[in-house]
Formats: C-alpha cells, structure tokens, sequence
C-alpha cells in the first residue's frame, strides 16, 4: 500500500519515523512519502518536503510567514493528489494538518490522524471537525479517549510514543568519561528545537549561568538548527557545555533540568530527572494563547497527572532569579526532588508499557485491510 504521512517537528519526524519502521513489519510492500525529516527518510520514506520550511508556531510569527505557509500548503496539496495514497497519515501538528485533512475528505482519501491536536486545551469545538473529516484517531494521552466521548467520536488510546523512545535509548558509553569529569552538580538545559525558543532560552539562562559557579551546565543541542547559534552562546558563556543530539544522555547524567515547554518534560520525567518547564513566547502570541487557553497546565507531567509534579514559569515568570531560585530547590531541597520523583512513579503507570508504534501499526493495517 502507499502511505502519506505528514509531520511537522522535529518530536513528530520521531514518532512517525517509528511508525513507518513499525508498519513496515505489518506491510511488506508497504511505500512511504512524506512531509517529514530526516528520521523518517532514514526510516524509508520519500521526503517530498522537509518541515523546517513549514514549522512555525505562534500567531504572531504564522501572520509574519503566511504567504509562504499558503504556498506551501498548496505544493503539499497537489503532491498528494500526484501520488494518490492508500491512505494520509497526519502525525500532530494541527493548525497545517487539519487543512490537509479537509482538503483529503474532499478528494475521498481515507486519512488517520496520530498524536491529536490538542482541541482539549482550547477550540474543543474543533473536536466536531477531526469527527467530519479523519476516519481514524489514534491518541497518545489517556484522557483524550474520554474527551472525544464527548462528541460521539470513538477514537483509538495506542499509549505514548515517548515511552517507546525511552525504552529503545542506550546510554552511549564513550560519554560516560567526559560526563563524570564535569564539575559539580550538571545541569541540563533543553532550550527546544525551534529558533526563537533557544533564542528565548539563552536570554534568561546566561544570568543564572554566571550566578551559579559551582554548577556545569549543559545544552542539549540539535542538528536542525544552525550550530552558530549555538556557538555564539558559548562564546558569550566559555563555562556552558554543547551537546549535540545526545539529549538523553544528558539528562541521564544531570541532577536537574530546566526545559521548554513540550514533549521533552515528558522525555525528562520519564528519565526521572527533577526538572522546571519554562516558556516564553512573543507578546501578541502569549496573549492570544492565555486568552483562549483551557487548560490549568501546559506541561505534559503535570496535564498527565492531573496536579502540579513539575513546576510551569511561563512568560513574565520565566527570569533569571525565578529559574535559579528553583534550580537551588531542585539540587538541594529532598522534598521537592522526592515530589517530582513519585509524580513521575503516577505517570509511568498511566501511560503503560511501550510498544506504541507497533501497537498503532497493528491497527492501521487491520482497518485499512478489513
């Protein structure tokens, strides 16, 4: 069969790159072309387009980008109509992905949707469109089942993919001296995979990196952003560590963390590293976002949970004094690294085992075959 799949970011060029290999398994003469990365073109699938030419997020920043963002919604468009597929599958990624996904139900080609856009957390109304125009969701976060209920739309709990991605890591032991020859506690800073949150990330985190001496502090960088960027931090900071696309064995490695907002505060629970979810966005996109917002939590732990495991400094809270003030807490303090510790026991039992691709594989090709 011949499978379209359509992610976004970087986490969603992962999961879809598990995906293919786990459909794979299920169909073997299985063809793949994408919108996607470079994970889901090592895992076999043609790359029509990459996403960093289509990622933007934040209102302010879609406006400033939206003649190219139409444009390349109507290449992607056509692309699909050229290869006609057996099915789309839309990987996250919802404000690009939900206009895929009413354009296919015109065209009368069957798409699945996994990872959810997350309707829950605001415009629940759009719950009522993903019902018109997906034939099957498949969700990643248990209370999403329950939510879809809602809207008499019966959806498919596979677990999450993040779980996958833990279970197949395996420390990389050529790092193991140059981690253990680090002074003092080691602190891991995941500034995110987009452009403006490393930006955003660095322009608070310089300060507490020049207060506190006595700490090693180490970036878990990426390769899909410039390495100048980077570079010119470390320039400005000689004591900062870089790290490329290592992110979990850092944080193996680290006592605490401070992380931007998304899947890595899940990656860094379920690593059980204590941690603090920071996130600044542009003035016009925050406030947007905290006008529409429904939600009491944005990090994943605490959404998962459903209290407060990991702390959220957000916009004006995310400075200098609130980020180190809490960083001393998470090294030092035992309650608070124990209160993170045992949220992250709840967690790993609500989401279950792994095996989250092959599961959601499995099922595909059932419905696509039956």
């Amino acid at each position: 069969m011949k499978y379209y799949l359509i992610a976004g970011e970087r986490s969603g060029d992962l999961h879809a790159s598990n995906l293919i290999l786990a459909l794979k398994n299920e169909d073997g003469d299985a063809h793949f072309r994408a919108l996607g990365g470079e994970m889901m073109e090592s895992a076999g699938a043609e790359i029509y387009r990459y996403y960093n030419e289509i990622n933007y997020m934040g209102v302010w920043e879609v406006i400033k980008r939206l003649n190219i963002i139409l444009k390349n919604l109507k290449a992607c468009k056509s692309d699909i109509l050229a290869h006609r597929p057996d099915v789309l599958i839309l990987v996250d990624f919802g404000g690009f992905n939900m206009k895929i996904a009413k354009f296919a139900k015109e065209n009368n080609i069957r798409t699945f949707y996994y990872i959810s856009p997350k309707v829950w957390a605001w415009n629940t109304g759009r719950a009522y469109k993903i019902k018109q125009y997906v034939d099957r969701m498949f969700v990643i976060l248990p209370f999403e089942k329950e939510f879809f209920k809602q809207f008499d739309y019966e959806v498919d709990y596979v677990g999450n993919p993040v779980n996958d991605s833990i279970s197949q890591f395996r420390p990389d032991a050529t790092l193991e001296s140059y981690f253990n020859n680090l002074k003092g506690p080691i602190v891991a800073i995941l500034p995110g995979s987009r452009s403006y949150e490393v930006d955003n990330m660095f322009s608070v985190i310089g300060e507490v990196i020049q207060k506190y001496l006595t700490y090693t502090f180490v970036v878990a960088a990426v390769d899909n952003l410039p390495k100048q960027q980077y570079e010119s931090f470390k320039a400005q900071y000689p004591r900062v560590e870089i790290v490329y696309e290592k992110t979990y064995d850092i944080l193996v490695h680290a006592q605490a963390a401070v992380v931007t907002s998304g899947t890595a505060s899940l990656e860094t629970a379920l690593l059980n590293t204590p941690h603090m979810v920071v996130f600044k966005a542009n003035l016009i996109s925050y406030l947007v976002a905290k006008s529409v917002l429904k939600i009491k939590y944005v990090s994943l732990p605490n959404l998962i949970a459903g209290y407060e495991v990991v702390k959220e400094f957000l916009q004006y809270q995310f400075t200098p004094k609130i980020v180190g003030d809490h960083l001393e807490e998470l090294l030092q303090d035992i309650e608070t690294r124990n209160h993170q510790l045992e949220g992250y026991k709840k967690i790993k039992k609500i989401l279950g085992d792994a095996g989250t691709a092959q599961k959601t594989a499995k099922l595909m090709y059932k419905y696509l075959t039956t």
